[in-house]
């Protein structure tokens, strides 16, 4: 008894764009995680500084003149910081030497095209923030916090401070070299924590706070603060990351060289 023969006929081409961006953002994604200094940044650094932030601010009876508790602060600010750690600083170094091994150079020669490479590199983020916000969200509430979020104000601020950063990223990986990346990309990173109000509300840094609300690592923390703190979007603060992100993205377009 025989089967009847089948008759293959083959589709060329490649599969459609929004399959390739979702195949790059998983690849982008598993790398990252499995990148031990990316892990840091992403996930061990911020939940260190929510944990000895929290712990540090009680023991010093820090006075941050809220009537809110330190962990209802810091905990939004903490998720701020690991969205610019993993949008800024990881996809900066990354991207860095990617472009000094080539493979910038090669997965621009794929059928993804660069702009869908550039969309899979922002869906990791994306997916990345996603585990972030539940591991800080996690032990914010092993701390005590008791959140209440405008759950579009946070969407919002993620996006927005996403745009922002990645941007930014993108132009510093563009513009130096691997090595010259690694350093800038981290000497901003701490410049920023240290001085940027993205961990700590503006009035902590008193009147230097108008100046610092204007950075993109101070009105993402406004933002987030507002999203989860005051139940509220905080439109004013998402323009200023708008901003950010239009020159971050203007300065990119122009001096981002893919080899």
């Amino acid at each position: 008894m025989t089967g009847r023969q089948g008759t293959f006929t083959p589709i060329p081409g490649a599969a459609p764009l929004w399959r390739q961006v979702l195949a790059q953002a998983r690849m982008e994604s598993r790398l990252m995680l499995r990148n031990g200094e990316q892990l840091l940044l992403a996930v061990v650094i911020p939940v260190i500084v929510l944990i000895g932030g929290v712990t540090a601010g009680e023991h010093l009876s820090l006075d941050l003149e809220t009537a809110h508790p330190l962990v209802d602060i810091f905990t939004p600010g903490v998720i701020a910081l690991a969205v610019m750690s993993t949008s800024f600083t990881s996809l900066a170094i990354a991207t860095g030497f990617e472009r000094r091994y080539g493979v910038i150079k090669r997965l621009g020669a794929s059928p993804l095209p660069r702009s869908g490479l550039l969309a899979g590199k922002v869906g990791a983020l994306l997916l990345v923030q996603l585990l972030q916000v539940i591991v800080i969200g996690g032990v914010g509430q092993l701390l005590g916090w008791t959140p209440e979020p405008e759950v579009l104000g946070v969407a919002l601020a993620i996006a927005f401070g996403t745009a922002a950063f990645a941007s930014l990223g993108l132009f510093v990986a563009g513009v130096f070299r691997a090595e010259a990346t690694l350093a800038v990309a981290n000497l901003i990173y701490l410049l920023l924590l240290a001085g940027g109000a993205v961990v700590l509300p503006l009035g902590a840094y008193g009147a230097f706070g108008d100046i610092v609300r204007w950075l993109p690592s101070g009105a993402l923390g406004e933002a987030m603060r507002t999203a989860f703190i005051d139940g509220e979007v905080a439109w004013r603060d998402l323009g200023v990351l708008a901003v950010w992100a239009v020159v971050g993205t203007t300065l990119t377009a122009r001096t981002f060289k893919w080899e």
